[in-house]
Parts: structure tokens; sequence; C-alpha cells
């Protein structure tokens, strides 16, 4: 073998090296984020709450897409308990094979009524949200916080909250234009909702995840912590305000993937 000959085939083995190790290194497909999972995925469920629509899922429907999860993100009617929770009942009712149910803020009341008795739900995951027992309201377990009539205002049974404290209270680590995007398109609830007692109390039966927002202004830190103490849920904090599914998808989507991981 000639001297040219072999520092070329040195060269050759180099560059396949090199190569090598950059496929090593490299994310299977531009964008994804390995979730773990193999087989049959079970279908997401995902329901937002009061003023917001089922938009602020998308960041965190798309890392799911990504991956190969089915995603239902449910059209909160916001008219009140029972007609909210059937609603989210009827979604999952349509979907054949198991349910990861996923609530933000008052979402999470619905999926602790609407899970209630349903096999197919094999986890509940509450995102900042409200975790009632039987006999407990959203006003209760949001004592303390900035939510109330200073901040919010009526218009006939419609409950807004007040533009120039939508920052504060609903999204404080997002940029001002983006919550004021967000205040001007909010969704109203009905104002009875946030009184109305729980019927049901699903987590009692089915296991749970608990994202606590650490910076949330509407429901307090240690009224989530201590909802998911009793629930006895898998839970984890972040810094965050209560729009962490907008602010910090990254953190929601890993709580939602440790549900299917802890459940499957």
């Amino acid at each position: 073998m000639s001297r040219r000959f072999s520092l070329r085939t040195k060269l050759f083995a180099a560059t396949l090296g090199v190569a090598a190790l950059f496929t090593t290194l490299a994310p299977a497909a531009a964008g994804a984020e390995d979730s773990g999972f193999g087989g049959p995925k079970p279908t997401i469920v995902l329901v937002h709450g009061a003023f917001a629509d089922a938009g602020s899922w998308n960041e965190v429907t798309q890392r799911l897409q990504r991956n190969g999860f089915p995603v239902l993100a449910v059209a909160n009617p916001l008219r009140g308990v029972a007609t909210d929770s059937a609603a989210v009942r009827q979604v999952v009712d349509s979907v054949k094979g198991p349910v990861i149910l996923v609530g933000h803020s008052y979402g999470g009341t619905l999926i602790t009524h609407a899970a209630a008795g349903d096999k197919d739900v094999k986890a509940l995951v509450y995102i900042a949200a409200f975790a009632p027992a039987v006999g407990e309201s959203a006003g209760q377990l949001s004592a303390g916080g900035k939510l109330g009539p200073d901040t919010t205002r009526l218009l006939g049974n419609d409950l807004y909250i007040r533009p120039e404290n939508f920052h504060e209270v609903f999204a404080a680590d997002l940029p001002r234009r983006t919550t004021a995007l967000m205040a001007a398109t909010q969704r109203p609830i009905d104002a009875s909702a946030l009184g109305f007692q729980a019927t049901a109390a699903a987590w009692q039966d089915i296991p749970s995840w608990y994202l606590v927002a650490k910076q949330d202004n509407a429901i307090p830190a240690d009224s989530q912590r201590a909802m998911a103490a009793r629930a006895k849920s898998h839970t984890t904090e972040v810094n965050a305000s209560h729009a962490v599914s907008v602010s910090r998808p990254d953190a929601t989507y890993a709580t939602i993937l440790g549900a299917v991981r802890g459940t499957r």
C-alpha cells in the first residue's frame, strides 16, 4: 500500500468517525422530543379554564402531536360545572381506548367531575388547577389570590378579568403585548361556576399528576400544594404564572408525559 493511499484511507476513516458522532448526537427528527413511550398511545384530552380558550394549549398540543399522541382540546363552554363537565365527558366518551385527562385552572374542577366512574380515564393531570373535594368550590380554593372583585367585572352573568389587571392576575411571566391580546380575547365564565360546590372527586380513585405554578396570582401556590398533597398526586413545581400552559409548555408537556409513563 502506498503512503498516499494509506493517508487517504485514514482521512476517510476519520470522516466516517465524525459522521458517526453527529449521527449519534442528532435528534431523530427536527423538533422531535423523545417521549420514551412505546406501543399504542393514549388520547390526551385537554380542558382549558376560565378567561381562556383551547388555543392556550397550542404549544403543548404541538409537542404531543410531534410524538404521536392523539390530542383533543375541548371547547369548554364555561357556562357552569354541570354543563361544562358534561361537555368534557361527551368528548371523553367519543374516544376509543385509554384517556389521559388534563385540566388547567377551572378545567381541573371539570376533569374531577367528568372522570368519575370512567374506567377509560387512566390519569388526571392538574396544571395549576382546581382539584376540589366534594363540597368545595373554586372560589374557596382560590382565596388569598388576586382574582376577586377588584380585578374582575361582571357583564350580566359573565365574569371577566379587567384588562388592566390581566397581566398581573393571569400571566405575569408573559410579555405585556401578549397578555394585552389575551385580555382582549378572553372568554368569560358564568360567575356562578366559581361558587359551585363539587359533587364528585375522581382523584380519589384515579392516579393524578399536578404541576404547581409557584408564581400563580390566581390560585395561590400553597392552595395548589394542598390539593396535590390531598390527592396524593405526583407533584412538580415550576416558576410560572397561572398561564403556565402558555409560558411553560415544556413543563406542562413533561407533567403529561409523566402521567403517560406512570399509567401504561
